[in-house]
């Protein structure tokens, strides 16, 4: 890997000008102490690992000097532990490699869960209300807080449309390959012939955009308020409580009408529109990126086919790293972690290969 101690001393350098500044935390602004704490934290373990390499490489100058020694037991324990060194050096070289991957700064942060039937009619309205019961499980197993922001139910217990908030310990970092198209395969209990019908529902995973994250201006919202109404059409609500929210540079519009309260509505609507347009800058930024690099684990387009849900045969396959599983019950049961462990490593694996390649 080229400029590779280069890098490192970079590091040392930049930790070294932190832990000067920190020296003189009275002068520093409440923000930037802030800051510069979270970014000493981080870059700690990275400097003790270096720190570690560099021990190694100084131990195996000291040892090959060694080798020019007379005594010949001398320089046969010096070829041992040249070898010993070499074979650890290695393995701390690949922490290291790791170490460098660029952080998705999204990683930490809590998620908007959205998911659409899509084609298929009921079945596929009934296989979104699948995928909402599984990423509730899956929430559940990870002590993850699941709340609904707004759903939209069918009279057959399908799903025609959910939001939801996932909040907890590096939820976006695990979800975020939820993205896209996920497919189901199955005979729908309506169907008396026994012939297998194909649907498919729409996920999106958003990082949660707090204020501070995207910056909306009042003056580029249009917020429009109506009467609240049920399925059928029917009204459950005699006030204006229900709020739509234009973004007016993107285009983007979000509906909320789930509370009473017109001032909740707008703000959970608030919450999903800030989302939608951190999400889209992001998708615009990694368009541009994917353009010289290959690193992401499928195309990134939410219009892209992810995964295969087969029931007659039990199976579960990841189209974008071609993982076929056959325990699709205990994965609808929120067992997830079998199929995000294999792609956050393949995502993680292609990082490492451009690294080395830069």
């Amino acid at each position: 890997m080229k400029d590779f101690n280069f890098q490192l001393d970079a590091i040392l350098k930049k930790y070294k000008e932190i832990e000067k500044q920190l020296s003189n935390q009275a002068v520093l602004e409440r923000n930037k102490l802030i800051e510069l704490n979270k970014k000493y934290s981080e870059l700690t373990s990275i400097v003790e690992v270096i720190n570690r390499f560099n021990g190694y490489k100084q131990d195996l100058l000291n040892l090959n000097e060694l080798l020019k020694d007379a005594d010949s037991s001398i320089r046969e324990m010096a070829e041992a532990e040249i070898k010993e060194k070499n074979d650890q050096l290695k393995l701390i070289e690949v922490e290291l490699l790791k170490s460098l991957i660029p952080k998705d700064v999204n990683d930490e942060k809590n998620s908007i869960l959205e998911i659409r039937a899509g084609t298929g009619g009921v079945e596929a309205s009934l296989f979104a209300a699948d995928l909402f019961t599984m990423y509730q499980k899956y929430s559940e197993l990870n002590s993850w807080k699941f709340d609904i922001l707004s759903i939209s139910e069918t009279g057959l217990k399908g799903i025609k449309e959910a939001i939801c908030n996932i909040s907890g310990r590096n939820v976006f970092s695990k979800m975020k390959f939820e993205s896209g198209v996920h497919r189901v395969q199955r005979v729908p209990a309506t169907e008396n012939s026994g012939r297998v019908h194909t649907s498919a529902a729409t996920v999106a995973v958003l990082p949660e955009a707090e204020e501070i994250d995207v910056k909306i201006e009042e003056k580029d919202l249009r917020i429009d308020v109506f009467r609240s109404s049920g399925p059928g059409g029917q009204s459950v609500n005699t006030t204006d409580s229900a709020v739509r929210i234009t973004h007016i540079p993107t285009g983007l519009v979000v509906s909320q009408q789930d509370e009473k309260s017109q001032h909740k509505n707008k703000a959970k609507a608030l919450k999903i529109l800030r989302s939608r347009v951190l999400d889209k800058e992001i998708q615009l930024k990694d368009q541009e990126r994917a353009k010289d690099r290959k690193s992401q684990v499928g195309t990134g387009d939410r219009s892209e086919r992810i995964r295969t849900y087969n029931f007659p045969q039990g199976r579960v396959s990841d189209h974008r790293i071609n993982l076929t599983l056959y325990n699709l019950s205990e994965i609808l049961e929120g067992q997830l972690d079998e199929l995000i462990i294999p792609l956050c490593a393949e995502a993680e694996s292609k990082k490492l290969s451009e690294l080395n390649n830069e």
